[in-house]
């Protein structure tokens, strides 16, 4: 690391600067020269004037007239008020200064004056800091092949495998192979626990494995009759949506695992996302329809009535994302056709703003600590765009991929997302920021995830 300066260097650019001295106070006695000449700047004319004429002559009518005690203190208050209590006419010093105010006497006009503290702006890096291989991720807007756990594990569905990548050890390590009659892969979800993952087959199935142990647990079957493209987690139900336009909900723990169905889709459902309190789930389908569905509705076994039935997006709707510092807030994304995200809430079912991106949006995420939304693209840029919100002013964008962004993870801290798209690459950003408690406990630089990985496989 550079040093700057050096000593001598410093001495000379002192030198250089000799107006400071003018801003210190003079110490020297001469500062008023001769002693009998007056200072005119220290001097009150206007109150010398009174005095030479006005004001002897109300002293004597003063003293004539027959005062009392409230009388004469009313007139010395007076006095005092008004400035006339001097005895000098000329000043041979200068005047003393000021005294410093502790405390403004008029805190509005103080308060009003001081400039807002303004938040620095965040510091958000134009390019990926690691980018990774993945060969044979299939290129299909209507598939969801990307996850990041909360232990801190991403798991990601290269054709046939399933391949999980530990991002505090940077270690990676293959889950499964499908057999080729069942797969490939089409869609994948970590459980809540950070442990256990669900993964989607084309063949109708899903099964359920043990990260830890390496090892499936079971297989769903008969709840879909063609692909399951989309799954989400909310504790021990697994939503399931498939090609057939159906919504399942999977009771894990039980053998009879379907225990609620959603039927309102006419086409493939390509996004389910479950809110933050488990209460309402939203599906985007391949029939540019938006449904909320509300559990307190819901009963055993049944068809589900949706809660809300969302036309506006001329597209499909793939991208789907809940607020997290507001409730009922849904922000969806409109594929090649209609190229916007919208926003809505969900208890009364109105649209509250519609933005058009110019491309197709495959992904949305809302950033955990900041009101902040990402969102990934296709045809013409393939780039990212961070949003401010609700303003929608673009923060950035981050480009990279040469094709279509189709799948955003986004790291346990929320400050990373990793993307993949159908160039065949797993990029890595550092879009969001530090998080919280890491600005505040200020840590050990932790290991940087997937340093020791430069190949999927």
């Amino acid at each position: 690391m550079d040093a700057g300066m050096n000593t001598s260097t410093h001495l000379k650019a002192q030198a250089r600067c000799p107006l400071q001295e003018h801003f210190l106070p003079r110490k020297s006695s001469k500062e008023n020269l001769d002693r009998f000449i007056p200072n005119r700047s220290a001097m009150d004319f206007d109150y010398a004037h009174y005095a030479l004429t006005e004001g002897r002559n109300g002293k004597d009518q003063a003293a004539a007239a027959v005062s009392s005690p409230s009388r004469e203190a009313y007139r010395k208050q007076l006095a005092e008020t008004m400035n006339l209590n001097h005895t000098r006419i000329l000043a041979f010093r200068n005047k003393p200064q000021a005294p410093v105010e502790l405390l403004p006497t008029d805190h509005s006009a103080s308060l009003h004056q001081q400039p807002r503290s303004v938040k620095p702006r965040r510091y958000i890096p134009q390019t990926s800091e690691r980018t990774l291989d993945a060969p044979d991720i299939v290129d299909d807007f209507y598939l969801n092949l990307l996850d990041w756990g909360s232990a801190n594990v991403l798991a990601i569905a290269l054709g046939h495998t399933v391949y999980l990548w530990d991002a505090s050890s940077g270690s990676t390590s293959e889950l499964v192979t499908i057999d080729e009659e069942k797969g490939p892969v089409t869609s994948i979800n970590w459980a809540p626990d950070g442990r256990h993952v669900a993964v989607g087959l084309n063949n109708s199935e899903v099964q359920l494995w043990d990260s830890a142990s390496n090892r499936q647990l079971r297989t769903l079957k008969g709840g879909h009759q063609s692909r399951v493209g989309t799954m989400a987690w909310n504790n021990h139900i697994l939503t399931t949506g498939g090609m057939d336009g159906q919504i399942v909900n999977n009771d894990v723990r039980i053998r009879s695992h379907v225990v609620e169905t959603y039927r309102g889709h006419t086409q493939e459902v390509c996004g389910l996302k479950w809110s933050g309190s488990g209460q309402q789930l939203a599906s985007g389908g391949n029939d540019n329809v938006v449904h909320i569905w509300d559990r307190s509705v819901a009963s055993s076994n049944s068809t589900t009535q949706y809660l809300h039935r969302l036309e506006e997006h001329t597209s499909a709707v793939k991208a789907l994302a809940w607020c997290p510092f507001q409730a009922n807030l849904l922000a969806t994304g409109g594929g090649g056709g209609d190229r916007t995200i919208k926003f809505w809430n969900t208890h009364t079912g109105a649209c509250l703003n519609s933005v058009d991106t110019g491309s197709q949006v495959c992904s949305l995420l809302w950033s955990k600590n900041e009101r902040e939304l990402l969102s990934s693209h296709g045809f013409t840029q393939n780039q990212l765009t961070l949003w401010k919100y609700p303003s929608m002013v673009k923060m950035a964008e981050l480009t990279g991929h040469t094709s279509r962004v189709l799948y955003m993870a986004q790291s346990p801290d929320g400050c990373t997302v990793a993307t993949a798209a159908g160039d065949e690459t797993l990029r890595f950003w550092n879009v969001f920021g530090v998080p919280e408690t890491a600005k505040k406990a200020a840590p050990k630089a932790a290991h940087e995830p997937f340093s020791h990985v430069n190949r999927i496989r």
